[in-house]
Formats: C-alpha cells, structure tokens, sequence
C-alpha cells in the first residue's frame, strides 16, 4: 500500500474575474465607451446581491420573531 499525499486545490479566478479582466482590457484598448462602474459591474454586481438577500433575511427574520 502506497502512502500518497492526495490534495486537492479548488481555487482560481472564476467567471466573474475573467469577465472583469475581459471588460477592463476592452476598456483600456478604447475597444468599448463604458463607464468604470459597468467595466467593473462583475465584481460588484454579485456582492450587491449577496447584501441584499442578507437584507432581506435579516427583515423577515425581524418580522417573524
């Protein structure tokens, strides 16, 4: 029976930041004329939604208690 180191690693930068990196390059080669925050939108867009359903956990939770 051999003794191996078996490690799993889930990690990398994900769909979000490829298409951050995509938008900002587009951006920076003048190839599209959007406004930072849309170039930027994938990186804030999923954490206004994370805070949100928080939000609305923590009313009902206020509500029903």
């Amino acid at each position: 029976m051999t003794n191996e180191n078996k490690y799993n690693i889930n990690g990398g930068v994900g769909f979000a930041g490829l298409l951050s990196l995509l938008f900002i390059t587009l951006k920076l080669c003048d190839k599209i004329d959007w406004s930072w925050w849309w170039v930027l939108s994938p990186l804030w867009i999923p954490v206004g939604f994370v805070l949100s359903i928080g939000m609305i956990v923590l009313v009902l939770y206020k509500i029903f208690k």
